[in-house]
């Protein structure tokens, strides 16, 4: 299992758990499973109550199954943070090889680049369950392409990811959700110190965020004196806090003026 040093904005390198073989497998194979169960039950439920209908328009069949199995990883990735069902399951993610959350057209890119599935996906259209099967067995077999091309790269990428610049991460590691730096500061009498951090992007917030949770990972804050001196020359202000407390401060100051826009 191999880690991943990513480049962010500060010019700090931030280290990432390269999601385990194991676990990538695990995950496709679930979210395998659940389209076969989709499949299986649309096509049970449409051609037992509508089976006139269904035998003589093939149109239905793409409309009703294929479309939602082809557009599966993509909107689950879109709408789950860079995860399928099977990745959340599994604890891994796609994220941006600039250590941010990627955009919609690197999402694109990635559910493009998976025609391997289109056999599974499309071919069973004319049903039988020898097609079935076959189909099934077709996509399988093309999938062991996609395994040498992840076994051959360097941060195991596939095509997709290639293409887009993305990787799939570990998500598992010792610091739970509760750990992280972001906060529903709900508090009326909040001071907010630096309202100059509205001026940061969203990746740099995020940046910010990793940088404090691996710091705190490894008991280590020398990134974040790093960090803290780029972010005082981008923004132009001083302050003597300790640094980790200066960067809570603005992830703090961050969420309590983000969400009383």
């Amino acid at each position: 299992m191999g880690n991943i040093q990513i480049a962010t904005a500060f010019n700090i390198d931030l280290e990432f758990e390269l999601a385990p073989f194991h676990k990538r497998l695990f995950a496709y194979l679930i979210d395998f499973t659940i389209l076969i169960f989709y499949a299986i039950s649309m096509k049970y439920v449409l051609h037992t109550n509508f089976p006139d209908f269904m035998e003589d328009n093939a149109a239905a069949d793409i409309l009703l199954i294929s479309l939602p199995m082809l557009f599966y990883s993509l909107l689950t990735e879109l709408w789950m943070n860079g995860q399928t069902i099977g990745k959340r399951i599994t604890g891994i993610r796609v994220i941006s090889l600039d250590g941010d959350e990627p955009t919609f057209g690197q999402f694109l890119l990635r559910w493009i680049t998976k025609f391997f599935e289109w056999p599974f996906l499309f071919s069973y259209i004319l049903y039988s369950p020898g097609k079935f099967v076959m189909a099934v067995t077709t996509t399988a077999l093309l999938g062991i392409a996609v395994v040498i091309i992840v076994s051959v790269t360097n941060r195991n990428q596939r095509l997709g990811d290639l293409a887009a610049g993305t990787v799939l991460v570990n998500t598992k590691s010792a610091m739970s959700i509760s750990d992280t730096v972001f906060m529903d500061i709900s508090n009326e009498n909040y001071k907010v110190l630096f309202p100059e951090v509205m001026r940061l992007s969203d990746g740099d917030i995020n940046t910010i965020k990793t940088v404090l949770m691996q710091a705190r990972k490894r008991n280590n804050h020398d990134m974040c004196f790093r960090v803290e001196a780029k972010v005082k020359e981008v923004l132009n202000i001083s302050s003597d806090m300790y640094a980790p407390d200066f960067l809570e401060k603005l992830l703090e100051d961050y969420n309590y003026l983000a969400t009383r826009e």
